[in-house]
């Protein structure tokens, strides 16, 4: 999901010595990256009121701002402290129209999952799906069972589905994890193994479609 981390090390080298491009650079660099991340995290009925792409400037004209500081500091690896920035974007988005309109957002976003339409989960599927061409058979029972596990992580906690998003749909390593997360390696290793066995068994809860077990 993220840049090619050698390359953009390159980038902060430049802006360090003082290439007035590289930023620019690094934030187109970084865009779409930014934007996946925000159209699969901002809650679904927050998107109903605020445009992806507005959350994803903000992001970037907050971490243009901020650089220099980073560029001191670095205290994570450029691609989290940029997701970090974007995740707080987010959650202000999401105090502001949550305080302005609870109710309303409450029950777009009810309307919203009832049909499995959460973006996260599509992507999440999209990531761990095979994609190599299947019999008609086999694609009926594939759309299936993605159905199953867009249930199924709808009724994880959202620290488990933050977890198994981390890794999966941003795939991130448990040492990015746990850095993002402000774990040690090992917590964060079994807090992802946690998350899976109660995916597993949500998994096995959720009822098939056609009635098979």
């Amino acid at each position: 999901m993220w840049p090619d981390p050698r390359d953009t090390q390159q980038l902060l080298a430049a802006v360090r010595d003082g290439d007035a491009a590289g930023a620019d650079a690094l934030w187109d660099r970084h865009r779409a990256a930014v934007h996946r991340l925000v159209a699969v995290r901002l809650d679904r009925g927050i998107q109903t009121r605020v445009d992806v792409s507005d959350v994803v400037q903000e992001t970037l004209i907050e971490a243009n701002r901020r650089l220099a500081e980073y560029l001191a500091h670095a205290p994570l690896p450029f691609h989290l402290w940029l997701r970090q920035i974007a995740q707080d974007r987010m959650i202000d988005a999401h105090r502001r129209h949550r305080t302005a309109g609870r109710r309303s957002v409450d029950v777009e976003r009810r309307l919203a999952s009832s049909d499995y339409s959460d973006q996260s989960a599509i992507h999440l599927v999209g990531q761990l799906q095979d994609h190599r061409e299947l019999t008609p058979a086999a694609a009926l029972l594939r759309q299936e069972l993605e159905l199953r596990f867009r249930a199924a992580l709808q009724q994880l906690d959202d620290v488990d589905r933050e977890i198994i998003e981390m890794r999966h749909l941003e795939k991130l390593s448990n040492q990015e994890t746990a850095l993002a997360l402000k774990l040690s390696e090992p917590a964060a290793g079994m807090r992802y193994l946690r998350a899976l066995r109660r995916l597993r068994a949500l998994l096995e809860e959720v009822p098939s479609l056609s009635g098979a077990s």
